[in-house]
């Protein structure tokens, strides 16, 4: 099996927890849907493309032509075969050696201690809702506004779930599929000012427009390839990151005539961008970019790059991870981003299970832990007010943190 995105480096093992962390989130998942493979689940298995990389076979279904059966790896781009792929048994078999062992689970105290001259977390675990069943494997998050109303996409039947700002389910929409007003595979989602909701769908290559009730009002497909992260600025224009093509678009819409007003690529030379954040004070956009391995060192985990633009999309600060981990002594692996009400930029770190604020970036990050407890595997957040709205996929919540430390609850 040859070397994936995200393979284990050795540098990264630190202790039996850090190796069965990087075990399960650079092994045992794939890398196109972030799912967990799973020999249960027929559409979870993994499977070996001719090129040597591994998707699960859901992925390999979406990612292939219904006629041609072929796919282009979306690792290395080599064409391949449907017909040719083969379960891939070694990572059947690490799994269910797995699952017989698992280390103690870190402590805050454990995880803050790595952040040597940082200041305690300042925010404190508020409400959880959600939980599996009611979100299954959730990719990303918005709110609905001032009035705090959270919107999730997962992978459900119905793609879209709508939640009270006190965590009860209203309603759920976007049934899986690719007809009009069905999605086949969320990856992020954001809410404009005027509450339409957006949502990127990975496995039909679009961008999906929808009332806040869930009526569908437009598809956006052409130029995108692999449509990813998702933010609306405050005019409402849709910007949208493409892993693929390595741009940011952006697209200026008449939501109540479902009409395209303008659809320009902002901008052209980013590297496989993700995760995409629009700040409504400054009009600034940041941009997550996930570097190819001959962007870095090559003993080092795959680092992450955060570029912010402009509101006329000209650089104005960047940092890596590899920098920060320079700066901070400990490793960080960006994995989504936002702004708060200041402006300053909040990322979230997926391996360690924590969310740092960087500040304005102006003179350099200034790195402050904000959340280090509760928290398994965080890929998405929202800056609320006083309150940050986190999605964490690996126990499939969502979890609000705030500056007081009231007694939090369960939904």
């Amino acid at each position: 099996m040859s070397k994936s995105p995200g393979s284990l480096s050795r540098g990264s093992l630190r202790g039996p927890e850090g190796i069965l962390r990087e075990i399960q989130i650079n092994l045992l998942e794939c890398k196109v849907c972030f799912e967990k493979f799973s020999t249960q689940q027929r559409e979870r298995r993994p499977q070996n493309l001719s090129c040597g990389h591994v998707l699960c076979l859901e992925c390999i279904t979406a990612l292939s032509h219904p006629l041609l059966r072929k796919l282009e790896c979306p690792f290395c781009r080599q064409l391949c075969s449907v017909d040719s792929t083969s379960h891939c048994q070694v990572l059947s078999d690490l799994q269910e050696l797995l699952l017989s062992w698992s280390p103690p689970r870190r402590t805050k105290e454990s995880l803050l201690g790595l952040a040597a001259g940082l200041t305690a977390t300042a925010l404190q675990l508020c409400a959880v809702f959600g939980g599996w069943g009611t979100l299954i494997n959730p990719t990303g998050i918005a709110v609905l506004g001032c009035s705090g109303t959270v919107v999730v996409v997962h992978d459900g039947e119905k793609r879209v779930v709508v939640f009270s700002p006190q965590g009860k389910k209203l309603h759920s929409f976007g049934r899986r599929g690719r007809a009009s007003g069905e999605i086949c595979y969320p990856v992020d989602v954001a809410v404009t000012p005027c509450g339409y909701v957006v949502v990127t769908d990975g496995g039909d290559k679009a961008v999906k427009v929808f009332t806040s009730r869930g009526n569908h009002v437009l598809t956006v497909r052409d130029p995108f390839q692999m449509p990813w992260g998702v933010d609306t600025d405050s005019c409402g224009h849709i910007l949208v990151s493409d892993v693929q093509a390595g741009t940011l678009s952006q697209v200026k819409m008449d939501y109540t005539h479902g009409l395209i007003l303008e659809h320009q690529t902002a901008i052209s030379d980013l590297q496989h961008p993700k995760a995409v954040a629009c700040c409504r004070v400054t009009g600034n956009t940041a941009v997550m970019e996930h570097l190819p391995p001959d962007t870095h060192p090559p003993e080092r985990h795959q680092h992450t790059r955060l570029r912010v633009f402009s509101k006329d999309f000209h650089v104005l600060h960047q940092t890596d991870s590899f920098s920060l981990t320079l700066q901070s002594t400990v490793r960080l692996h960006m994995s989504a981003v936002t702004f708060d009400r200041d402006g300053d930029v909040i990322v979230t770190d997926s391996d360690q299970g924590m969310v740092w604020s960087l500040g304005k970036l102006q003179k350099g990050p200034v790195l402050t832990p904000l959340v280090g407890d509760q928290l398994v595997r965080p890929v998405g957040l929202v800056s609320l007010s006083n309150m940050l709205v986190i999605l964490d996929s690996g126990d499939h919540t969502v979890k609000t943190y705030s500056a007081k430390s009231d007694a939090g609850h369960i939904i």
